[in-house]
């Protein structure tokens, strides 16, 4: 590369040898016939003293030279004054004075640009289409764009631009410092563009001119020579870097702004101020500006993206400005990339270089606006223009484009940009499209394998054949998952790689990473991508799995949390993928809040770690979802040896543990109602004695259950107060216990629908934490030493007689209120818990009268998929769940409520038989009756 600033390389060698033609060849002095020595060796003196101050005096005249003062060489001119008459005659002496004068005048006379410059000839008019239908086509896209832009970040006219404060003062100190380069290859256009910039109202503070590979070299170097301006510099090389390499001399800039400009635009003498102006205010700081724009292409109705260039289509995009539809800018638009001109802060420059470029052969334009809304936050935008003052115009000579055609038109060049902005749309490029037409998808899959993917595939088909449903897939790419090879991995063709249809993302983390093992380019990576996915395509969800690389999990963490809508990051065990199929069949709306909800394990146990060693063990062996579920340990204060030494020392994998134990026995009553009080809305608490055992899917029927009756914001069912895990086969509340099958009792909904009951269960169940606060008030005014003491006297149930037991206090609540239980509902009663019925607090006890079949109690687990079992293999919908009162009878969530006013013995009276007692939900207190609907 070579640099040169104000160069005069006129080659003294010429003057020396026309001197020596001159003075040798054309003058020839006759040889007196004395022949003295004397005059010969005086002359010879004399003209090497004649050649030394001649090239002395060569070097100083030189305008490359810069000395603050030159050397005075009179000596040599009163010598060789005094001499000439004895050296040269006077005739000989009138010629050559005559011929140095002329050569001397060649020689240094300063070089003009009109003597080097030249000019395109521009003899044809501005390119106009008379296409009806395109005008109307792009002029329709071209008002939705601006109505959309003016509503949402407002557009402004050129002097509502320059109305705003800037931090920039163009007459004052605080004048910015603004370096322009122009490249150059081919077109003659260098001397317009000099002028102008000599001429702009707010002076550059230096300009490059870059010469790489160019042909032209020599002649755009004599050009630059020409304007002898110290702020003016060539810059050179053989090598042609390219469209980036003015790119890369810009990094180099002291100066605060740097305005590239092609050789195709010939700025108006204003534009230097109005840029700088607009770059200096707090909205437009953060951005690239230019006179030239485009808006890539829009969806189509087939759900495909057009080529940039296709013809006849309102969805291949715009130019903007485009004469030839008389489309003008005169209100700043944000495009999606500038062409031909880009003025930003040089510190911006740098984020053009953070990831390698597909390709060097074209395509700097967009990826400079890519790279810096992944990496900066920045936008793109088109500065409008004052129609009558071309002084305000960027591109003051819009015919210059199509002098000669650019690459940009070429079919290979076509179809690499095409796949260039594909690229960058499928990399979380938020496109003006996408900013216009926001997407909703249910979820998205990350993959950063294709092990991965292989793993997620079953869950990832299952919501795409879902009726409604939409689901993509992003792999890294790369070495990491090449796409080709995770299409294959799920049966699709390699080519979904290459179509321009959204159904899977190739980051291509692997091929930016290189050879590099640093965490930070991956992160990076991931991160900005999936901020920029999230943001177009609004997954309810994003889906993983737990043991993906620790990276990749912090940036898809970091990206999830940048929607303002919510998008929920789910990690799932791969053990777990197969079986939370379901997840397909829940609303959007309910997915993404499945990070929300807090399930905490509470085990209540005395003296019993046979028993409390088999739920221990079921609890470790079942599904779960990724989340942190924390697992408590309540034991009284008789607990044994044994049990303290194996809470001790079980391993939880799931969360915190945490170890209670009281100091004075409390009894069953306490040890269950005081082993859980819930910390927010969102804390279930789910209770479970020692002698329970959990089947492997009990965790994913609470979650399923969970999203879709309580966190689906469509359903409203505020009297669920429990989701219980057991299926009782006894109606336990009458005095003769009949036994009951609820498969039959509804085989004519359907055999397997689960159900609401009034009754709590006491054998594994999953509490709500607004209820459980109101439990524990109504407990607190209502707990008697003696059951009849109770004033709840519930007609014909054998829970009025039942003593120092919570689960009673809970049924009056519940039936009070009209509050109710889910329970499942499977062949033989097959149940997600089972109570082995082992002697206990009440089981066996010595004052219980009651004998208990072990038969009645315990049910088989469900150690199967449940979800295949379920009505069309789903939940239903909550208003089509049967209801039941508190002894199995089909009763309606309103006549759960009459039944409870009617009943009118709560807490507060209620002189209405239409009203309930009403409570708040933070502290559980009662506040007062209201009617019930």
């Amino acid at each position: 590369m070579r640099f040169a600033r104000n160069p005069n390389n006129r080659s003294g060698d010429y003057l020396e040898g026309m001197l020596s033609d001159y003075v040798g060849g054309k003058a020839k002095v006759k040889a007196t016939k004395t022949g003295c020595t004397w005059l010969v060796t005086a002359l010879t003196c004399l003209q090497l003293a004649f050649a030394v101050y001649a090239t002395i005096l060569l070097y100083y005249m030189s305008p490359s030279v810069e000395l603050r003062t030159k050397p005075e060489f009179t000596w040599a001119t009163r010598i060789a004054r005094n001499m000439k008459q004895f050296i040269i005659p006077p005739h000989v002496h009138g010629r050559y004075q005559e011929a140095a004068s002329l050569i001397t005048a060649e020689i240094f006379s300063p070089i003009t640009p009109s003597q080097v410059c030249e000019h395109e000839r521009i003899d044809f008019v501005q390119k106009k289409s008379s296409d009806v239908q395109m005008i109307k086509l792009k002029r329709e896209l071209y008002d939705e764009i601006l109505d959309f832009q003016s509503k949402t970040i407002g557009t402004e006219t050129l002097s509502e631009l320059m109305a705003m404060k800037s931090q920039w003062d163009m007459r004052g100190p605080n004048r910015p410092k603004v370096t322009v380069l122009l490249n150059h290859f081919k077109r003659k256009t260098l001397c317009s563009q000099l002028d102008s910039l000599l001429q702009q109202s707010l002076p550059f503070h230096q300009v490059w001119v870059l010469s790489f590979g160019s042909p032209n070299e020599h002649s755009l170097k004599r050009i630059v020579e020409s304007y002898n301006d110290s702020r003016i510099s060539f810059i050179s090389s053989s090598y042609d870097f390219k469209y980036y390499g003015r790119f890369q001399m810009a990094l180099q800039t002291e100066a605060d702004l740097v305005y590239i400009v092609d050789d195709d635009m010939i700025p108006g003498k204003k534009m230097l101020q109005i840029l700088a102006h607009v770059a200096g205010t707090e909205k437009y700081k953060n951005s690239v500006l230019g006179s030239i724009g485009r808006i890539l292409p829009f969806r189509q109705k087939d759900f495909t993206f057009p080529s940039y260039r296709k013809f006849r289509s309102k969805e291949a995009g715009l130019y903007l400005p485009d004469p030839a539809y008389d489309i003008t800018v005169q209100k700043i638009v944000q495009v999606d990339f500038l062409s031909s001109s880009w003025f930003l802060s040089a510190e911006l420059v740098k984020a053009l270089f953070i990831e390698t470029p597909s390709t060097f052969m074209t395509g700097e334009d967009l990826h400079l606006s890519y790279q810096l809304q992944k990496y900066r936050n920045a936008g793109s935008f088109v500065l409008p223009v004052d129609l009558t003052d071309k002084e305000t115009w960027g591109d003051s000579e819009h015919r210059l484009a199509y002098v000669s055609e650019t690459t940009v038109i070429f079919k290979d060049i076509v179809q690499v940009r095409d796949d260039q902005w594909w690229r960058t749309l499928s990399t979380g490029y938020v496109t003006q499209w996408a900013a216009m037409y926001p997407q909703k998808i249910d979820a998205l899959f990350y993959a950063h394998s294709v092990d991965e993917v292989k793993t997620l595939a079953p869950l990832l088909e299952k919501f795409r054949s879902s009726v409604g449903k939409k689901a993509y897939i992003v792999v890294s790419g790369g070495n990491f998952c090449p796409c080709e090879d995770a299409a294959a991995a799920l049966n699709w063709p390699k080519s979904v790689c290459k179509e321009r249809r959204f159904k899977i993302f190739d980051l291509q983390v692997g091929a930016l990473s290189g050879a590099s093992n640093s965490e930070v380019l991956v992160l990076q990576a991931v991160y900005s991508s999936l901020k920029g996915l999230i943001k177009i395509h609004n997954p309810s969800v994003i889906i993983t799995v737990t043991d993906i690389d620790p990276n990749v999990k912090k940036a898809l963490k970091m990206a999830s949390e940048t929607n303002v809508n919510g998008t929920a990051l789910v990690l799932l065990p791969r053990s777990s993928v197969s079986k939370v199929l379901w997840m397909a069949d829940l609303r959007s709306t309910a997915l993404q809040n499945w990070n929300r909800m807090r399930i905490s394990v509470n085990i209540i146990t005395q003296s019993r770690a046979p028993s409390l060693t088999r739920l221990l063990k079921s609890l470790s062996d079942a599904y779960y979802t990724g989340d942190e579920i924390p697992v408590s340990f309540n034991m009284d204060s008789k607990v044994d040896e044994a049990t303290i030494k194996l809470v001790d020392s079980f391993e939880w994998l799931h969360g915190p543990k945490t170890l209670r134990r009281r100091i004075i026995q409390g009894g069953l009553i306490r040890a269950v109602s005081e082993s859980w009080y819930p910390t927010s809305d969102d804390d279930f608490g789910l209770l479970l004695e020692d002698d329970i055992e959990v089947s492997p899917y009990y965790y994913l029927w609470i979650k399923y259950a969970l999203l879709a009756y309580h966190y689906d914001p469509q359903v409203s069912l505020p009297e669920l107060s429990s989701i219980s895990l057991y299926t009782p086969r006894l109606v336990e509340v009458v005095k003769e216990r009949p036994r009951w099958n609820p498969t039959e009792f509804f085989n004519r909904i359907h055999p397997n629908t689960p159900y609401l009951h009034q009754l709590p269960c006491s054998w594994g169940a999953v509490f709500f934490p607004k209820h459980w606060r109101e439990f524990y008030v109504y407990m607190n005014m209502r707990f008697t030493e003696d059951a009849k003491a109770n004033p709840v006297q519930i007609p014909k149930s054998r829970t009025n007689g039942w003593q120092a037991s919570w689960k009673k206090f809970l049924i009056d609540m519940m039936y009070l209120r009209g509050y109710v239980s889910l329970y499942p509902n499977f062949p033989n009663q097959a149940s997600f818990s089972t109570n082995h019925m082992e002697p206990g607090a009440h089981i066996s006890a010595k004052d219980n009268v009651v004998r208990h079949d072990k038969a009645d109690f315990e049910v088989p687990l469900l150690m199967e998929d449940f979800r295949t079992l379920l009505p069309n293999g789903k939940l239903p919908p909550a208003s089509k769940l049967p209801s039941l009162n508190l002894f199995n009878q089909p009763v309606s969530l309103k006549g759960l409520k009459a039944a409870g006013a009617k009943l009118g013995q709560d807490v507060l009276p209620c002189n209405n038989a239409t009203e309930i007692v009403t409570v708040d939900h933070i502290t559980g207190l009662p506040q007062q009756c209201s009617k019930f609907i």
